[in-house]
């Protein structure tokens, strides 16, 4: 039975969902997608007696990167992501954070690619390349705790929206379809907005997953 943990915290205007993951005996917590408060998130981890060992980011929209480089500061940790998203990090006109008037631009420690494999402090990361919502959206996949990150490319009942730059709702269809319905049905999804589900709950009700 795994040892690991997931907590949420839901933070600013656009109710990003931040994730920190971390096994119970270690207290070394994994944090994907800072929204846009690095030091709330370093704070309150700290409270509960946890530190940030890594950072991980599914793709490069304002409302899920605006806290990176705040937390990676202060936690003097890396920041991971994916390699196909560099255009989305790298310019705040393609990441949107232009157009809502806080332009933001962040480099990466290290880009991972499809099915490469990230292991932090005894936790083993799988990136899944789903492009659809941007070119470069990933999912993180967990399989000893049956647990997916899935950003914004799966929500409950949902799926995230393709009319920002480089999106493509075709892609977004195949790339959800050929590599996250395969997953085990009892994988639970923690999505960038809203409540957590399971893909064979989506397979069930999800009118994109038919």
């Amino acid at each position: 039975m795994s040892n690991y943990k997931i907590g949420k915290l839901t933070i600013g205007m656009y109710q990003t969902n931040c994730y920190f993951l971390y096994d119970i005996h270690e207290k070394k917590a994994i944090v994907f997608d800072p929204a846009d408060n690095g030091k709330y998130i370093y704070d309150t981890l700290l409270k509960h007696e946890l530190t940030v060992s890594a950072i991980c980011l599914t793709h490069g929209h304002f409302d899920h990167i605006w806290g990176a480089e705040e937390l990676r500061t202060l936690s003097q940790v890396k920041l991971y992501g994916p390699e196909a998203e560099r255009v989305l990090f790298e310019d705040a006109k393609v990441n949107v954070s232009a157009q809502v008037g806080r332009p933001y631009t962040i480099r990466l420690d290290e880009y991972l690619k499809d099915q490469d494999v990230l292991e932090i402090e005894g936790i083993k990361l799988k990136m899944i390349h789903t492009p659809g919502h941007t070119i470069g959206s990933s999912c993180y996949y967990v399989e000893e705790a049956g647990i997916l990150i899935s950003g914004d490319t799966l929500f409950e009942g949902s799926v995230g929206r393709t009319d920002l730059p480089t999106g493509s709702m075709s892609m977004l269809n195949r790339s959800i379809k050929e590599k996250l319905l395969n997953l085990p049905d009892e994988t639970k999804v923690y999505p960038g907005h809203g409540d957590s589900t399971t893909i064979d709950m989506e397979k069930k009700y999800n009118p994109y997953c038919s």
